[in-house]
C-alpha cells in the first residue's frame, strides 16, 4: 500500500491525563501521529496543546507536582515504562521552542553539543560532517559556513531558530516537536521555517503547536483541535478546515470562538 492510504503510525497516545497538583490539564487524550507527516495541534491558549507536546518527550517530568497517566508509545514502545532512558528518549524526540534558545556558545558548538554528549562521533572529522550536514538540512549552512566560531546568539531571530532546528536534528531524532516555532519571527523568517518543515518531514515525524490556523493549513497533513484539555476533533487537515464534523471545531476555525 502507498503511504497515502496506509501511513505508518509513529506515536500512539491513549487515555493521556495530566495533572498539575490538583488541577487537571488533559482529560484522556487519544491521538495517533503518522510517521513522516506534520501534525498540527491547534486551539485556544491554555487548552493543553503544549502540555500534550511535552508528554511526548517527558518534559513534564521536570515540573514539580506534575503527574501523567495513560499511555504514549513511539514505534510501539511505551515511553513511560521503567526501562526507558529519558536522556536517550529526548535525543530521539527533539524539541524546538517558541523563543529561539541557542546556547551561549559558537554556532559550531551549538550543533556539536548533542553528538558530543551522546557519543555519536568518533573523530573531529566526523563531528565536522555532522555539524555541516545538520546546518545544511536546517537551511543555514550557506549563511554561516564562514563564521562557525561566532556566537549562536549573534544570529538574527530566524537564523537562531534554524540553528535550534539544526541542533535538534544533529542527534538523528525520529520525532521533532515544535512549540510555536514561528511566533517570535517575522513573516519572511516564518516562510523559511515552514519550507524547512516540508523538507524535514521526509526524514522525521513532526508535531507542531501553532496559534496560526493559516500556518496549520499550509504546513500540516493532519490537525488536532484541542479545547479545555480535550481533543475535540482530529483528522486530515483539509477535512478539518473545510468540513469539520464537530460544531465546536467549526466555530473555532470560522473565528466564532477564540
Amino acid at each position: 500500500m502507498s503511504e497515502k492510504t496506509d501511513p505508518k503510525i509513529k506515536i500512539e497516545a491513549r487515555g493521556v491525563e495530566v495533572f498539575y497538583g490538583e488541577a487537571q490539564a488533559l482529560h484522556g487524550i487519544d491521538l495517533d501521529v503518522n510517521a513522516n507527516q506534520v501534525t498540527a495541534l491547534i486551539g485556544p491558549s491554555g487548552c493543553g496543546k503544549s502540555t500534550f507536546l511535552r508528554c511526548i518527550n517527558r518534559m513534564n517530568d521536570v515540573i514539580d507536582g506534575c503527574r501523567v497517566n495513560g499511555n504514549i508509545a513511539i514505534d510501539g514502545q511505551d515511553i513511560y515504562s521503567a526501562e526507558i532512558d529519558v536522556v536517550e528518549l529526548r535525543a530521539r524526540v527533539g524539541m524546538v521552542f517558541q523563543k529561539p534558545n541557542p546556547f551561549p556558545k559558537s554556532i559550531y558548538d551549538n550543533v556539536a553539543y548533542g553528538p558530543r554528549i551522546h557519543g555519536l562521533s568518533q573523530s573531529r572529522e566526523q563531528l565536522d560532517h555532522i555539524v555541516e550536514s545538520s546546518l545544511k538540512r536546517a537551511g543555514l549552512w550557506a549563511e554561516v559556513s564562514d563564521r562557525l566560531l561566532a556566537s549562536g546568539t549573534s544570529l538574527s531571530g530566524g537564523q537562531q531558530q534554524r540553528l535550534c532546528i539544526a541542533r535538534a536534528i544533529a542527534v538523528s531524532p525520529d520525532v521533532v516537536l515544535m512549540d510555536e516555532p514561528c511566533s517570535a519571527l517575522d513573516p519572511i523568517a516564518t516562510a523559511v521555517i515552514e519550507e524547512l518543515m516540508e523538507e524535514l518531514r521526509k526524514d522525521y515525524t513532526i508535531v507542531i503547536v501553532t496559534h496560526s490556523m493559516q500556518q496549520a493549513a499550509r504546513i500540516s497533513q493532519r490537525t488536532a483541535y484541542f479545547h479545555l484539555g480535550n481533543v475535540v476533533e482530529h483528522g486530515a487537515t483539509q477535512q478539518i478546515f473545510t468540513n469539520p464534523q464537530n460544531q465546536q471545531t467549526e466555530a473555532y476555525i470560522s473565528g466564532k470562538i477564540g
